[in-house]
């Protein structure tokens, strides 16, 4: 069979941020009047959308190459994302199963990128564009969760933590224009999208690059004003900059999911310290505790890091009881990947980290059972209530469908089975929950 010109294929990897990049790049191309496909096979172009955060995150990227070049030989594979950005002279060098390497600062320049593959490998890294805005004006959904969206409010993080490469891959922190993100979720809401996450490195950051104390409570108000039945999840707060403000917001707006994601990274205070934060284990419980105090219900989800520097028994010991005390919905954890160039590479030897990694995978597993545990005792508070649940998926010829309430994040939270008949993938259903089984939960659609 004959693959036709333009059809492309895009396997996007890593974080929600790049989820939306796979978005942009499939937008622009589909405008240029390229056919998205599902099947690699039959495409005439591969991107490959990569994540260059950990080493585990390099390694996955650097093997779904191999496996689409094996797979479609005849194709021509983009190499784009983080990994290209961060490495894009290496890549060309040592990676020819790739056709091209494009960064991820100036992803309107793709399509010029692509009609130059025929003729020979090609490269291109270039800066962000000087118009804020101008990657955004064309997406095409990718996601598998429908009614569901994310919107991408900043590039980049100024909190320099001595152990990320975030700023050496996206930069500095640049803030969209507000009007470009509220027409975005205007154009969201008016396709029927009924849950917005709002995603950035550190979403309370948001245009602290352009005035003192920023404008994130100010864009928040502006998203809860726009018409429409919908929901906002905010992922993604950095702790020791917790904006003022956000719980009363909340209260003052039921669009406003009251769910927080704040990757606190650990509890001992030489570990913090030794990352570049500022808080210790009782300043973060009093964040939580005064989150819950304002939010009954709020949901937080928080991500540890194991065996980064300091990190002693005692100091894992810390953590462990951190955990224990603040009783998080969700969490999530990593090994510490040792990056080249960030300031935390050279107080380590490649062979002291091969070491703490497995001492480090070991202490993450006793991590996540305690977690795990205080996961599922938290779920029972909704069981014998109603939530509204933003369903998924229906399996076909059943009267069964998974989706999820407002405590779960797509991607990475449970789910929520629900028995009923007449649903819909992408519309939303009130339920009664019945009962908690493992990290997931049963409920009953409610007939109305």
């Amino acid at each position: 069979m004959e693959t036709p010109l333009k059809t492309f294929y895009i396997e996007s990897l890593g974080c929600a941020k790049n989820q939306v990049d796979s978005e942009i790049l499939a937008g622009r191309l589909a405008l240029d009047g390229w056919t998205r496909t599902d099947d690699p096979d039959s495409a005439a172009l591969i991107l490959v959308n990569t994540c260059g955060f950990i080493n585990s995150a390099k390694q996955e990227s650097l093997e779904t190459v191999f496996a689409l070049r094996n797979r479609a030989p005849h194709a021509r594979i983009v190499v784009c994302g983080c990994l290209a950005q961060r490495y894009a002279a290496d890549l060309l060098e040592d990676l020819p199963e790739a056709d091209g390497i494009f960064g991820n600062r100036d992803l309107g320049q793709i399509t010029s990128f692509v009609s130059k593959l025929d003729g020979g490998r090609q490269l291109l890294v270039p800066p962000y564009p000087a118009d804020k805005s101008a990657d955004f004006c064309a997406r095409m959904s990718l996601a598998e969760w429908p009614g569901s969206a994310y919107l991408k409010i900043s590039e980049g993080c100024s909190h320099h933590c001595r152990y990320c490469a975030i700023p050496l891959i996206r930069g500095e922190l640049r803030s969209r224009p507000m009007h470009s993100i509220l027409d975005e979720a205007r154009q969201l809401a008016d396709s029927g999208i009924r849950e917005i996450n709002v995603i950035a490195q550190d979403l309370a950051a948001y245009g602290t690059d352009e005035i003192p104390g920023g404008r994130f409570l100010e864009l928040l108000s502006g998203l809860s004003a726009i018409p429409g039945d919908f929901v906002i999840r905010l992922l993604y707060i950095h702790p020791d900059a917790f904006p003022e403000g956000l719980l009363q917001l909340i209260k003052d707006n039921p669009k406003i999911l009251p769910y927080f994601d704040i990757p606190i990274q650990h509890a001992s205070v030489r570990v913090l310290r030794a990352m570049g934060r500022t808080g210790d284990a009782d300043t973060y419980f009093n964040l939580v505790s005064q989150i819950r105090a304002a939010l009954p219900d709020a949901v937080i989800r928080t991500t540890m890091m194991l065996g980064f520097l300091n990190e002693d028994e005692q100091a894992f010991e810390e953590l462990c009881d951190f955990i224990r005390r603040c009783r998080f919905d969700w969490m999530g954890s990593f090994v510490y990947s040792r990056e080249e160039d960030t300031p935390a590479y050279p107080l380590r030897t490649e062979q002291e980290q091969q070491e703490i990694e497995k001492i480090a995978a070991r202490r993450q597993k006793k991590l996540e059972r305690i977690q795990q545990k205080i996961t599922s005792e938290r779920l029972g508070r909704f069981v014998g209530r109603q939530f509204d649940v933003l369903i998924e998926e229906v399996f076909e010829g059943q009267d069964l469908a998974v989706g999820r309430i407002y405590s779960q994040a797509p991607e990475v939270d449970g789910q929520t089975v629900v028995i009923g008949t007449g649903m819909v993938s992408g519309q939303v259903y009130r339920c009664g929950i019945r009962k908690v089984a493992g990290i997931d939960l049963s409920a009953v659609k409610i007939d109305e």
